[in-house]
């Protein structure tokens, strides 16, 4: 691979980074000191952290309908995400707090749906669509650097300046892609009008799979160091266990893309959602070191790999349409992410401890996996139906 090929790729992944691992993922570690200072409820994290999804459903759909100048508004946006970001170390309201994650949403959602289809765009101009699942890691690399970030400040300051930290180190990123970016230029794209809609056969069910993905996943997405803090015994491991999402996300997407290469891949696909339906069950039936961070290294691994092996799936069924199938994806999987933490915040509140919410998680990532199968099936069915009557 050539220099600049892998220039580009760098800055797709420091982007996600900033995006996701940041300017999404950053409040998971933060929210046990933000509860614990601030006195908020489970119910009240959930909230919040419902408005940055809701704002990344907005992000995702907009996002697909750009079609020129795309460099231009994914810098602004990306802007944005870092400013939010920076703003919720000044605050100290629930209202502010939950439109800051708003704003912080839809930033993200232009960032992670223009930087994705702009790269797999570039990469497939080129033949090397291989490497299209690494720019995922930046995800698992931002997630990696906000849990060892934020317990190390708040440690020696408070969750407030973690904010400030972790938005110095975003703007370094973003700096560093303007400059590996400064000659890449994004050719005008083609948006799927209603009667070549993207949403027919197996990519229907395709899409249904990962909403449900998205509800499942974000629960313990949003919860886990809050979920460790809250044992008292593990509680000095509960920004390690974010750490540990990290580390098992960042090699997770080349790896399950080059798995899907090799094999089936909807058995590819089923597997990592088998995996990580057996991650977010296992605290709710052993709570030890052990098994809480092979449950985050599981998670880690898994959902990463599944972003990027949908939205790989996905583009391979519409090769022209990069930018709808991811927007369409990414519109599913945010109203499951909308819906999640709030139902995990009232069951919570019910329950008093987080095991009906990790049952209720565990339950809807095996829908999914059962609707990929059925519907695998019946799109295939139909497929070889019709050509048999031709």
């Amino acid at each position: 691979m050539r220099k600049n090929h892998l220039g580009i790729i760098i800055g797709a992944i420091l982007f996600l980074a900033v995006a996701m691992g940041i300017g999404r993922f950053s409040f998971t570690p933060i929210l046990p000191f933000l509860r614990e200072a601030e006195g908020l409820s489970v119910q009240d994290g959930g909230w919040i952290a419902s408005g940055n999804y809701f704002g990344y459903l907005i992000g995702a759909l907009a996002a697909g309908k750009v079609v020129k100048k795309q460099k231009l508004v994914l810098m602004i946006n990306v802007w944005v995400c870092v400013l939010s970001v920076l703003l919720m170390g000044f605050t100290s309201t629930i209202t502010l707090w939950f439109v800051l994650r708003l704003v912080s949403g839809i930033s993200g959602g232009f960032v992670f749906v223009m930087t994705s289809a702009l790269l797999m765009d570039y990469l497939a101009d080129f033949r090397l669509g291989k490497w299209s699942g690494y720019i995922f890691s930046g995800i698992g690399l931002g997630i990696a650097i906000s849990g060892l970030t934020v317990p190390l400040v708040v440690r020696q300051s408070n969750w407030m300046a973690a904010y400030f930290i972790l938005t110095l180190i975003a703007i370094i990123f973003i700096l560093i892609t303007c400059y590996l970016w400064r000659n890449l230029h994004a050719q005008p794209h083609k948006i799927a009008v209603k009667k070549e809609s993207v949403m027919t056969g197996f990519m229907k069910w395709l899409a249904l799979a990962y909403g449900l993905e998205g509800l499942g996943y974000i629960i313990t997405g949003t919860f886990l160091v809050d979920i460790v803090y809250s044992i008292p015994e593990l509680r000095p491991y509960a920004g390690f266990s974010w750490v540990v999402v990290g580390i098992g996300a960042i090699p997770s997407a080349p790896l399950w893309m080059w798995l899907m290469t090799t094999f089936s891949s909807i058995k590819v696909l089923s597997m990592a959602y088998a995996l990580q339906v057996f991650g977010i069950l296992l605290p709710i039936f052993y709570t030890n070191i052990f098994t809480v961070m092979l449950s985050a290294l599981l998670f880690g691994s898994t959902f990463v790999g599944l972003v990027s092996m949908t939205t790989g799936y996905g583009r391979l069924l519409f090769p022209t349409k990069s930018a709808s199938v991811v927007s369409v994806l990414t519109s599913y999987y945010a109203v499951g992410q909308i819906i999640g933490p709030i139902i995990a915040g009232i069951l919570v509140g019910y329950y008093n401890n987080y095991n009906a919410a990790l049952l209720f998680a565990g339950s809807i990532v095996a829908l999914a996996l059962l609707l990929l199968i059925v519907g695998h099936y019946t799109s295939t069915k139909k497929q070889v139906a019709f050509v048999q009557t031709k």
